[in-house]
C-alpha cells in the first residue's frame, strides 16, 4: 500500500519547474538507491513515466541488500523501468546498457557505523566513486552527481559561518570520526580531477542534516531518535546538553535541490543544500514534543548513553549559505515544525 505523505511529496518535486524533459527516454543510474534520501529520487523518476513521458526512462537501482530495496520498492514490482544491481559499489561495475545519468548516492551516513565500519564508510566514498567515475566516462554520461555531505567543511571558525562553498574549517585525519568526512572530501576531489582531465560532467551537492518519510528510525542520529521516540510514543531522552545547533532540511525539499543542481547546474561546480534556520538540540527536542500535544510527552534531562560503534561532532555549530543553490531557482519550501510533523505522520500514514 502506498504511503499518502510520500505521494504528496512526490507531487511536490514534480510540480518545481525544471526541465524534466532532459530525463526522457534516458538510462539513469543510482547508487545506494534503497537509501531514504536517493529512494525519494528514484520515485520522481518513475512517477515521471507514469505522468509526463511517452518514451520512458529507466531507473538502475544499485544496492547491496536485494531483499531490504525490494521491500522498499514493494509498490513497484514487476515494472520494466526499474532494475536492481545487487554489489557494492567498491567492486569493478559492469553494465552492458548505455547510462546517460549517474547519482552516486551509496554511503555509510550515519555516525554509529563510523566506529564500527570506517573502512566501508571511507572505501564507498573513495573505491566507489572512482568506479563510477570510470563508468561514467566509458559510458559518456551526459550528467554525473556526488552527494557529498556537508561534514566536509570540519570545524569551521564562527567568522566564517553561515559555511560558503568555499570556506574549510579542520579535520582531523588521525581520528577514525574523519572516516566520513575526508571520504566525502576524496570523493569531491576525484570528481574534479575526472571534470578536467576526461571531461566527466561532474556536479557535487553537499546536504546538511535532511530528515523525512523512510528514514531509518535507528539511524542512531539525533533527530531520527526524536522521531523513533514520538513514533513509538516515549518521552524523548536527551543524549547530551543538547546546547550544540544544526539545521534540519525536509527530504522532499532537499529532493528538489538535487535535481536542480543535476539539471540546472554548472559542470564542475559544488552546490550546499539544506535549511538556514539554526536550532539548538534542545530546542528541537521541545519542538517536536509539542508538535502532538495529545501524546502528552515530554523532554527528559540528560543521560549518559553510549551506542555501540557511534562516534559523536564535536562540532558545536553547523549552518549552511545556501545563497549559490538559490541562484538556480531553489530554495527550501517546508517550515521544520510542517516537514516534522509530516515525517512523523508517515511512520503511520498509508
Amino acid at each position: 500500500m502506498k504511503n499518502r505523505i510520500i505521494e504528496e511529496d512526490i507531487t511536490f518535486i514534480l510540480s518545481a519547474g525544471m526541465p524534466w524533459e532532459t530525463m526522457e527516454g534516458k538510462n539513469i543510474l543510482i547508487t545506494g538507491a534503497n537509501g531514504f534520501i536517493p529512494a525519494y529520487m528514484v520515485e520522481t523518476l518513475l512517477k515521471l513515466n507514469d505522468t509526463s513521458f511517452k518514451s520512458s526512462l529507466k531507473v538502475f537501482g544499485l544496492v547491496r541488500n536485494g531483499a531490504r530495496a525490494a521491500e522498499r520498492f514493494a509498490n513497484y514490482k514487476g515494472r520494466r523501468d526499474l532494475a536492481f544491481i545487487v554489489q557494492d559499489v567498491c567492486e569493478p561495475l559492469k553494465i552492458k546498457e548505455d547510462i546517460h545519468f549517474i547519482i552516486h548516492a551509496a554511503s555509510q551516513a550515519s555516525p554509529k557505523y563510523y566506529g564500527k565500519d570506517p573502512v566501508g564508510t571511507i572505501s564507498a566514498n573513495v573505491i566507489g566513486t572512482y568506479n563510477l567515475l570510470k563508468l561514467a566516462h566509458e559510458k559518456k554520461a551526459e550528467g554525473f552527481m556526488f552527494l557529498s555531505s556537508g561534514e566536509v567543511y570540519g570545524e569551521v571558525p564562527e567568522n566564517e559561518m553561515p559555511i560558503k562553498e568555499s570556506a574549510f574549517g579542520y579535520i582531523d585525519p588521525m581520528r577514525v570520526r574523519s572516516c566520513y568526512a575526508e571520504g566525502k572530501r576524496a570523493g569531491e576531489t576525484l570528481c574534479i580531477s575526472w571534470y578536467h582531465q576526461y571531461g566527466v560532467p561532474v556536479k557535487i551537492v553537499r546536504p546538511f542534516h535532511t530528515y523525512g518519510p523512510g528514514m531509518r528510525l535507528d539511524d542512531g542520529r539525533v533527530f531520527a531518535d526524536f522521531v523513533a521516540d514520538i513514533v513509538n510514543n516515549r518521552n524523548i531522552v536527551m543524549k547530551s546538553d543538547g546546547k550544540a545547533t544544526r539545521t534540519f532540511c525536509y527530504l522532499a525539499d532537499s529532493t528538489v535541490g538535487f535535481f536542480t543542481v543535476l539539471l540546472n547546474g554548472r559542470k564542475g561546480e559544488v552546490y550546499n543544500v539544506g535549511e538556514e534556520r539554526e536550532v539548538s538540540i534542545i530546542d528541537l527536542a521541545n519542538i517536536l514534543a509539542g508538535l502532538f500535544p495529545e501524546k502528552k510527552l515530554r523532554v527528559e534531562a540528560k543521560e549518559t548513553i553510549k551506542q555501540e560503534g557511534y562516534l559523536r561532532s564535536t562540532i558545536m555549530r553547523h549552518v549552511p549559505d545556501t545563497s549559490k543553490a538559490k541562484t538556480l531557482g531553489w530554495s527550501p519550501k517546508y517550515t521544520l515544525e510542517h516537514g516534522f510533523k509530516r515525517t512523523i505522520r508517515s511512520f503511520s500514514d498509508t
